[in-house]
C-alpha cells in the first residue's frame, strides 16, 4: 500500500505504517499545493491519504478521488499524541475504501 502523509502531519506518524510504503507531502514535488491540485495527483501514485485537516471533507469531493482517506484528530501536533494511535492509524489506512474517511480520534487531552 503507497500511504501520502500530509504536511500538517508530524513526520514521524511514518512510523505507523511499516511495510507499507510511506511519503510526506513534504518530500514529493507537491509541497505546498492547494488541496485540490495536491489530491488530483496524489491519487496517481498513493492509495491512502492521512490528514489533520478537519475541513478537507468539505472542501474537496472526495468521493471521486481514487484515494482512502484518514483523518486524524489528536489534541495537539506533537509525536506523543499520535504514539497511542499507531495500531488505530495502521488499520484504519489498511481497511478504507477509496472516496471514504476514516476518523481516528484521540481521546487524550492537551498536557
Amino acid at each position: 500500500m503507497r500511504i501520502l502523509v500530509d504536511e500538517c502531519v508530524h513526520i514521524g506518524v511514518k512510523a505507523a505504517f511499516g511495510g507499507h510504503i510511506v511519503k510526506s507531502v513534504t518530500e514529493t514535488r507537491w509541497r505546498s499545493s492547494k488541496d485540490g491540485p495536491l489530491l488530483a495527483l496524489a491519487q496517481d501514485e498513493f492509495d491512502v491519504f492521512v490528514t489533520i485537516d478537519r475541513s478537507l471533507e468539505h472542501q474537496q469531493n472526495l468521493a471521486r478521488l481514487k484515494l482512502g482517506f484518514v483523518v486524524v484528530r489528536v489534541p495537539s501536533n506533537e509525536l506523543a499524541y499520535y504514539l497511542p494511535l499507531f495500531e488505530q492509524l495502521r488499520i484504519a489506512a489498511e481497511s478504507v475504501q477509496k472516496g471514504a474517511i476514516i476518523y481516528v480520534v484521540s481521546q487524550q487531552t492537551k498536557r
